[in-house]
């Protein structure tokens, strides 16, 4: 000893070492479990639903702000030895006890739903948010209802607002269960009002909400004018309105109904008063929603295309995705009721066509409707109040002055007032209630002048012209201004741009573009301005570049995939139209979370469990 006193006095009088187990808190929490289990040191029983629980006061005040607060204030069970615990389920009870001395629980089917109530009494957040978790993960369309319900019942907010979300934006398959059905009338009133509403058409409103009325028509009739008002009924097809709802013995008999369905007949039937100021004229919104640039058709060398691909401004990607139905360049592009509509052009053997078709980004879908009263390629095509319009271009003989409108609610094509002056290779632009045509080519010479078309006094006046002579432009329109770049001024190929300002009636330059461009496309999104392909007098191009107001400037951009001129492009907003692309294709897998679930009488019937631990090295 005297020798390593003497060693000792050698060693720094600072030196020290310190030492931790990392699995200390395991091991006596472990211990503690054991004795739990078999009662040994216990000092509380809790009693839930006549089963007894033994366990320690000072762990369950640890864990747990409901048991710190019962044993830690003057509270009438702080002194009391056995204690019974109403309005909880004693197997989760058990199973929280067990969680509190291991940090460990497996949340399942059979007990996530006396789980979350018990951990939300007791204060064990972490388990009532996983408990959430598992049923977010679990949300399918015939469960989402009932998962709000029990959410909203919880005060589970986060939840809840997921699953309204997951109806809102599956409604169609919603529509089609038995929770729906079982809907209360405040909760169905809320679900079809919702403007984030994700409908392809109101058709799917008025058959879901005449499915729930019948479900209990005792009842529920009473009901049925008020709910038919939250019914966009004016944007029903005309076909559907007449041959559905008119006969429907609801509507019928119901006064108020049929108030509802006449306006949406004097809707139909005046073009020139469809302006959305009624909220039942305004096409609903869904959540979520990114707007893509879609390019279609066009052509190069000796080729016409019916390829079609679009661009994701996120990461400046181009994709392929489904071909038209016939190839066409020089086609009219138009978007309506997120549909976009593809409208006349020429072939690969340079034939003319009337033909209409629309995609659904929904079904990854080209369709065929209604074909134009006349063959037209290199015609302008705008949207206007839910209309889409189609003006001059060439028939395959001649020139055109002559319009025509496309009403999508009766699927048909109506005669306009011509333009004053023939224009093939022109453009259409819809601003501020009016449309706008913009140079082209009248056969002999190449246009600068621009028309005006307001529907409501249906004729077309001149207003200030270009400042230069403009045919195969790109054009568009952004922060209420009129875009016009590029062209065909005659003489060659053009790189100049200029800007309209209807208020002013006139026109300034801007920046000119890096590349000359004709027949190409010019696009806003997300306050930029692209222009996309065309053909720079030698070649057909696929590179695309694009404008920033803010510093009057060009920059090139990735191209696309194939290079396109005479293409037609527009910008829509989809949901998630990139990831329903690659699901369609069969690109992505499957969902892990692919069991139903049903919750009507709260009882699930879920094929996953969840567990959770906490780590071993740090205190519960």
């Amino acid at each position: 000893m005297e020798n390593l006193a003497g060693s000792m006095d050698n060693i720094c009088h600072n030196t020290q070492m310190n030492f931790e187990d990392a699995g200390h808190i395991f091991t006596v929490f472990s211990a503690m479990n054991e004795m739990r289990k078999i009662g040994q040191l216990c000092d509380i029983t809790l009693e839930v639903s006549g089963t007894k629980i033994l366990a320690h006061r000072v762990v369950l005040a640890a864990n747990s702000a409901y048991f710190n607060a019962m044993f830690n204030s003057e509270m009438v069970e702080k002194s009391m030895s056995h204690i019974e615990i109403r309005e909880i389920d004693s197997n989760a009870m058990k199973l929280l006890i067990e969680f509190i001395y291991t940090g460990q629980l497996t949340i399942t089917e059979a007990n996530v739903l006396s789980l979350l109530p018990a951990s939300s009494l007791l204060q064990l957040m972490i388990i009532r948010e996983t408990c959430c978790q598992f049923l977010r993960n679990q949300l399918q369309p015939s469960n989402c209802l009932g998962i709000r319900k029990f959410a909203d019942t919880h005060s589970c907010q986060e939840l809840q607002v997921c699953s309204l979300k997951y109806a809102l934006d599956n409604f169609q398959e919603v529509s089609l269960t038995e929770e729906f059905l079982s809907l209360s009338y405040e909760d169905m009133i809320s679900l079809i009002s919702d403007n984030h509403l994700n409908v392809a058409d109101e058709e799917t409103v008025y058959d879901a909400t005449i499915r729930w009325i019948k479900h209990d028509s005792k009842s529920r009739e009473i009901h049925f004018s008020t709910l038919l008002s939250h019914v966009r009924l004016p944007l029903v097809e005309r076909n559907f309105l007449i041959n559905q709802i008119l006969v429907e013995p609801l509507v019928r008999e119901n006064n108020q109904a049929k108030d509802l369905v006449i306006e949406a007949m004097k809707y139909h039937l005046s073009f020139e008063n469809r302006t959305g100021n009624s909220p039942r004229t305004q096409h609903r919104k869904p959540d979520g929603l990114t707007e893509f640039i879609f390019a279609i058709g066009g052509g190069s060398l000796f080729t016409t295309h019916n390829e079609c691909e679009f661009f994701d401004p996120r990461d400046n990607t181009w994709l392929e995705f489904t071909p038209t139905n016939q190839r066409r360049s020089r086609a009219g592009v138009a978007c309506l009721n997120r549909y976009i509509y593809v409208i006349g052009g020429y072939n690969n053997g340079s034939k003319t066509l009337s033909s209409v078709e629309f995609f659904d980004p929904l079904t990854n879908v080209w369709t065929d409707t209604t074909a134009m009263g006349t063959k037209r390629s290199c015609h302008g095509v705008a949207e206007l109040n839910n209309i889409i319009y189609a003006v001059g271009g060439y028939d395959g003989i001649n020139c055109l002055s002559s319009a025509e409108r496309f009403d999508p609610l009766m699927s048909a094509w109506f005669s306009v007032n011509s333009l004053e002056i023939k224009r093939r290779y022109t453009r259409l632009l819809a601003l501020n209630g009016s449309l706008y045509v913009v140079g082209g080519f009248d056969g002999a010479n190449h246009l600068a002048s621009v028309e005006r078309y307001d529907p409501r006094e249906g004729k077309w006046i001149a207003v200030a012209p270009m400042l230069s002579r403009r045919s195969s432009c790109g054009a568009t329109v952004m922060d209420n201004k009129i875009y016009v770049v590029g062209g065909n001024d005659g003489t060659l190929c053009m790189s100049s741009a200029e800007r309209y300002d209807p208020i002013r009636n006139a026109w300034e330059n801007i920046s000119s573009m890096q590349n000359r461009r004709s027949t190409h496309e010019l696009v806003e999104i997300n306050g930029l301005l692209y222009a996309l392909g065309g053909n720079d007098g030698s070649n057909s191009l696929n590179t695309v570049e694009f404008y920033t107001p803010e510093d009057n400037k060009w920059s090139m951009n990735n191209s696309m995939i194939l290079r396109r001129s005479g293409l037609g492009a527009v910008k829509l907003e989809c949901c998630d139209f990139r990831n329903s692309l690659i699901e369609s294709t069969n690109l992505e897998k499957s969902s892990p979370y692919s069991s139903i679930i049903s919750t009507k009488s709260l009882d699930l019937n879920f094929k996953e469990s969840t567990a959770i631990s906490h780590s071993d090295d740090k205190p519960i």
